[in-house]
């Protein structure tokens, strides 16, 4: 008899372990498996985008992201006997009521996945090690399966499967889908490698553009003894061995004996750029995302992030699938993703082709919208510059007692949030009483309203501001942060709009008494 779940992730990098929390705060039961015996212990994909720290921020892991890390170093540049300062790769910017979050942030790789794994398992999930999964059959009811493991075969029945297993993805291969794209211009590849280096300046980026064999990059790790070094070849060049010894010898010759000392390896690699992605995320009950649906080239640092965000917008998806909502939501994620994935390829691509490691506001993935996508729907008269699909940004708010609030603090969980721009929510609390436990109801006055109750107060004006809103108007945000539908007060074609995308109102989503339980300082709960 096969054992059964709701979800089945494949593959436990940063898509995978994301997914997993997102399911794992929703109570979706699931099983994250990872055919390695043992954690990751590489640097690789070092730098979270603003939009990743908003997402890690709803997942409640931003504060221990914040803490592993730091922002980028400016760059030095050796030539010779000089050591040139550089400029940053991309200015600092200060943060602002609409963008907490306005920076790149290093982190190393490894520990980001432990960060998220330290979350998984204080939801009450866990990271299954050592366990392939094999061939999987599915049907219009189940996804059945083969995990392979130190003991043997074990048969599992999950409702839906997530092959977040990298891009050498046997999830994608067994579903017959191709990558498509190609091999990045290049002779010969990159070598990766973090290393232990006594005496050099961890305050600076270090960048040897005349290396011999190569250009030499290293930079320091926040909160490691570690500098991760990437050197992309010449034409011509040889790989070295990629032993303790191997890259020794590689660093001697390409900047000369005794430049840099290294004290260990502790870790290396080699791999070709590419840019590639499928043709699909889907076929029925199986998904991909992350590099299992698209690989990007280094430039911009956008596969990491394209990863997270994938998982981010799947993870609502199956729990409201598993509620009841039409396949319509789930048929959402390759139609929302799979644009914004070849979108952001296409940055990449034209990035790698930049002599310049200078990078702007486009990578942040703060634009990153899904205005064209089959969600998104306003009904407003005049759309303002925020529109549905846009990202919902953040406002310094107050509650009546006169405490600090943000709008991400009401965004944070896993439910809708209505935004009632004026003095009552009353009917628009009725309008979302069939699926209450999905949506929490959140009231913004004005500076004039001050004085009522159980409201959240716009005192700067910031939150009317950057959304553009009137009074009356309604602004439902989705659980992964994005405007989902807008109306000047319409509660009927709000009502409409719950009916199509989360299917009819059914008792899985009547089961708590009033959204407004969730957080009573923040939510109009004239309805209960």
């Amino acid at each position: 008899m096969s054992v059964r779940t709701s979800v089945m992730i494949a593959g436990a990098g940063p898509t995978g372990l994301t997914l997993a929390c997102d399911l794992a705060r929703r109570g979706v039961a699931h099983r994250l498996v990872e055919k390695s015996s043992e954690p990751a212990r590489s640097s690789r994909a070092k730098g979270l985008q603003p939009r990743t720290l908003e997402v890690f921020d709803d997942l409640g892991v931003v504060d221990a992201v914040r803490a592993a890390g730091g922002d980028y170093p400016p760059f030095r540049a050796h030539i010779g006997p000089l050591a040139i300062p550089a400029g940053r790769m991309s200015p600092l910017a200060k943060l602002t009521s609409e963008v907490p979050y306005p920076n790149l942030w290093m982190v190393p790789q490894w520990r980001t996945e432990e960060i998220l794994r330290e979350r998984l398992e204080a939801l009450g999930g866990h990271v299954e090690l050592g366990v392939k999964l094999g061939m999987f059959q599915q049907d219009d009811a189940e996804v059945r399966m083969k995990l392979e493991t130190d003991h043997g075969i074990e048969e599992v029945t999950a409702d839906y499967l997530v092959g977040t297993d990298g891009g050498h993805s046997s999830v994608r291969s067994l579903l017959g889908i191709e990558l498509h794209g190609h091999e990045m211009k290049q002779d010969a590849p990159v070598i990766l490698a973090d290393l232990e280096i006594d005496g050099l300046d961890r305050r600076v980026w270090h960048v040897w553009p005349l290396a011999k064999g190569c250009l030499m990059t290293l930079c320091p790790l926040p909160g490691t003894s570690f500098f991760q070094m990437a050197a992309p070849l010449r034409r011509g060049v040889a790989v070295p061995e990629l032993t303790e010894a191997g890259i020794g010898r590689f660093v001697e010759t390409a900047l000369g004996v005794g430049r840099v000392r290294i004290a260990s390896v502790g870790w290396v690699s080699s791999y070709r750029p590419h840019a590639r992605m499928a043709d699909r995320f889907r076929v029925g009950r199986v998904f991909i995302a992350g590099d299992a649906a698209h690989v990007h080239p280094p430039s911009g640092g956008q596969g990491l992030n394209t990863g997270v965000q994938d998982a981010y917008n799947l993870g609502w998806k199956l729990e409201h699938a598993l509620a009841g909502a039409t396949d319509a939501l789930l048929e959402s994620y390759d139609a929302e993703r799979r644009p914004i994935a070849a979108s952001v390829l296409g940055m990449s691509k034209r990035l790698y082709g930049k002599k310049s490691a200078k990078r702007g506001s486009e990578t942040q993935q703060l634009r990153i919208g899904y205005r064209e996508g089959p969600l998104s729907k306003d009904e407003r008269v005049h759309p303002g510059r925020l529109r549905a699909g846009d990202r919902a940004p953040d406002a310094r708010c107050e509650d009546e007692s006169g405490a600090k609030r943000r709008l991400f603090d009401v965004f944070r969980g896993p439910h809708f949030t209505l935004l009632v721009f004026g003095d009552s929510a009353r009917d628009a609390v009725a309008a979302c009483a069939g699926w209450k436990s999905a949506i929490r109801v959140v009231r913004l006055t004005s500076k004039r309203d001050v004085a009522r109750a159980n409201a959240l107060i716009d005192t700067s004006g910031d939150a009317y501001a950057s959304y553009g809103a009137t009074l009356g108007s309604l602004a439902l945000v989705r659980p992964d942060g994005y405007v989902a539908f807008w109306s000047d007060g319409s509660t009927k074609a709000l009502e409409t709009y719950l009916g199509q995308v989360l299917g009819p109102k059914a008792a899985a989503y009547g089961q708590v008494a009033n959204a407004c339980e969730h957080a009573p300082t923040s939510t109009d709960c004239v309805g209960k």
